[in-house]
C-alpha cells in the first residue's frame, strides 16, 4: 500500500508537468496563430485603405507610421521583409540593422515557399527561454504575396511555472497525507491480518510434547487461515496419539529393563548359594565330629544370601510401587535436623534460614529422601582431604526447598542425564535405584529436584517441595 501511494505521487507528478507542458506548448502555438491572424487582419486593412498602389517597393511608405500603431494596439512587434528576404520595416523604433535581422536566411525562405500553407514556424531558445518567429506572405486584395510578415514571439512562463510549483506542492502535501494514511492503515491492517498468525506462532512456541496442548480455536478466520488452524490442530491430534504410543513404549521398556535388572540382581546370590549346597551334599558326613559347626557355616551362608534376596526384592518394591503416603503436618526444618541424626560423619553439617517451615508430609518419605542424598554425598566425598556436607532447608516462594552439597569427586558431564535413571549407578555396588525412588517421591507431590555438578569441585542436589500444595494433600 505504501509502496502504491508513492508510485502513484511519482506518476501523477510526472503526468502534471508533462501536461503542464503541452498546455503551455499549445496555450503559446494559439496565442502565436491569434497575435498573427489579428495582425494580419490590420495589415490587410492598411492596405485595402491605403492610396499608394499595392507593390512590394511601397510597403515602406504604406506602413511607414502605421506599422507603430499596429504594433502597440496588438502589444507585439513583427518585420516586413520583401519577398527577397530583405527588412523593409520594424515596428521597433530602434531597430538594428544587422546581418541577421536585416537578411533572412536562405532555409526560411526556402521553408516558407514549399509550405502548403504558406506559413512557417521557426523554433529556437534565447537565454533559456523558448523563442518562435512565424512568417507568413502579405498579399493584395488579388491574393498575390508582396511581402513577408515576420512576427517574432518570446514565451513567458514564468506565471505557469509559479503554478506548476504551486500545484507540485500542493500535490505533495496531499499525498505526504496519504502516505501518513497509508502507513497508519497498512499497519492496522497487517496487525489485523497478522493477528491470526501470532495466535498460531505463540500456541506453536507453548506446544510441548510431555504435555497435552490446546488446539487453536479462532472465530471466522481466513480461508489461508483456516487451513492453516486445521493442519496444526490435526497435527496435534497425532501428537498427542504419538505420545500415548510412546508412553506405553517406555513403560513396557521400562519393565522389561527392570525384569532384566531384577533377574540379574536375583541370580547374584543364587550361584553361591547353589555352589554351598552342592559343597554340603559332597562333604557331608554324620560321623564328623565337626559336623555341627559345618551345618552352621553352611546355614549362615545360606541366610546371608537369603537376605542378600530379600533386601534386593524390597528395594524393588519400595521403587516400583507408590507408597501410600501418610501426610501429616511437619516442621521440614526439624523431621530433616532429625534425618541427620543417623549419620555419625563429623563433616555433615545443617542449617537452616527459618526455625519453623511448615508442610504437610510424609514423614517417612521426607526421611528417605534426605538420607539418601547425604548417603550419595558420603560416598562421593571419601578421597577429599577436607570432606564437607552442608545440608540446608529453606523456603522459596512457594516451595521450600532442601538442599544437598558436597565438595566430592562430583559427577561426569556425560552421565548427567542418566544420573536420575532406576538401574544407573557409578558406584561399583548397589543397584543405582536411590536417586530414582528420590525423584519418583518427589514427582508424586509435584514437586521436583535437579542438581549441579562439576567434575572434581562437588555437587549439589536441590529438591523443591510446593507448599501448599503439599498442605493441601489428603
Amino acid at each position: 500500500m505504501i509502496l502504491l501511494v508513492l508510485i502513484a505521487s511519482v506518476l501523477i507528478a510526472g503526468v502534471s508537468i508533462y501536461q503542464y507542458r503541452e498546455q503551455n506548448k499549445d496555450y503559446h502555438q494559439k496565442r502565436l496563430e491569434r497575435k498573427e491572424e489579428q495582425i494580419t487582419q490590420s495589415i490587410n486593412y492598411t492596405l485595402r485603405e491605403t492610396t499608394y498602389p499595392q507593390t512590394t517597393e511601397n510597403l515602406g511608405l504604406i506602413f511607414r507610421d502605421e506599422i507603430y500603431r499596429i504594433a502597440v494596439v496588438q502589444n507585439l512587434p513583427f518585420n516586413i521583409y520583401d519577398l527577397e528576404g530583405q527588412l523593409i520595416k520594424s515596428s521597433r523604433p530602434k531597430f538594428e540593422n544587422d546581418s541577421i535581422s536585416t537578411c533572412l536566411d536562405a532555409e526560411v525562405l526556402n521553408a516558407l515557399s514549399s509550405s502548403v500553407s504558406k506559413r512557417y514556424i521557426e523554433q529556437n531558445s534565447t537565454a533559456g527561454d523558448r523563442y518562435q518567429a512565424s512568417y507568413t506572405y502579405i498579399t493584395d486584395t488579388k491574393f498575390k504575396s508582396i511581402g513577408i510578415l515576420n512576427l517574432p514571439y518570446y514565451e513567458d512562463n514564468s506565471f505557469n511555472e509559479m503554478e506548476l510549483r504551486e500545484f507540485l506542492w500542493r500535490l505533495a502535501g496531499v499525498y505526504l497525507l496519504m502516505l501518513l494514511a497509508a502507513i497508519a492503515l497498512a499497519y492496522f491492517i497487517s496487525k489485523y491480518i497478522t493477528r491470526s498468525l501470532q495466535t498460531i506462532s505463540d500456541k506453536l512456541n507453548q506446544t510441548d510434547l510431555t504435555k497435552r496442548n490446546e488446539k487453536i480455536i479462532i472465530d471466522d478466520p481466513s480461508q489461508e487461515i483456516g487451513k492453516l488452524v486445521d493442519s496444526y490442530n490435526g497435527m496435534i491430534d497425532e501428537l498427542e496419539q504419538s505420545a500415548v504410543k510412546l508412553a506405553r513404549s517406555e513403560r513396557e521398556q521400562a519393565w522389561r529393563e527392570m525384569a532384566k535388572q531384577v533377574a540379574h540382581e536375583i541370580k547374584n546370590p543364587l550361584t553361591p548359594m547353589r555352589l554351598s549346597v552342592q559343597s554340603f551334599e559332597r562333604k557331608f558326613d554324620v560321623e564328623d565330629p565337626n559336623i555341627k559347626t559345618k551345618v552352621a557355616e553352611y546355614s549362615n551362608t545360606l541366610i546371608q544370601q537369603i537376605d542378600t534376596m530379600s533386601n534386593i526384592a524390597s528395594a524393588f518394591s519400595n521403587f516400583a510401587e507408590m507408597p501410600a503416603q501418610q501426610n501429616e503436618t511437619l516442621n521440614v526444618v526439624k523431621i530433616v535436623k532429625l534425618a541427620l541424626d543417623i549419620f555419625t560423619e563429623n563433616y555433615v553439617h545443617f542449617i537452616a534460614e527459618e526455625e519453623e517451615i511448615v508442610a504437610k508430609l510424609d514423614r517417612t518419605q521426607l526421611i528417605r529422601v534426605v538420607t539418601n542424598l547425604v548417603k550419595n554425598a558420603i560416598q562421593a566425598v571419601p578421597e577429599v582431604q577436607d570432606p564437607r556436607i552442608l545440608v540446608s532447608v529453606a523456603s522459596e516462594e512457594e516451595f521450600v526447598k532442601i538442599s544437598v552439597a558436597d565438595n566430592g569427586i562430583g559427577i561426569a558431564d556425560g552421565v548427567k542425564d542418566k544420573i536420575f535413571e532406576p538401574k544407573f549407578t557409578t558406584k561399583s555396588s548397589g543397584m543405582g535405584l536411590g536417586l530414582g525412588m528420590v525423584k519418583n517421591i518427589v514427582e508424586t507431590y509435584k514437586g521436583h529436584i535437579n542438581f549441579t555438578s562439576q567434575e572434581g569441585k562437588g555437587t549439589v542436589f536441590t529438591v523443591y517441595f510446593p507448599i501448599e500444595l503439599a498442605a493441601q494433600k489428603i
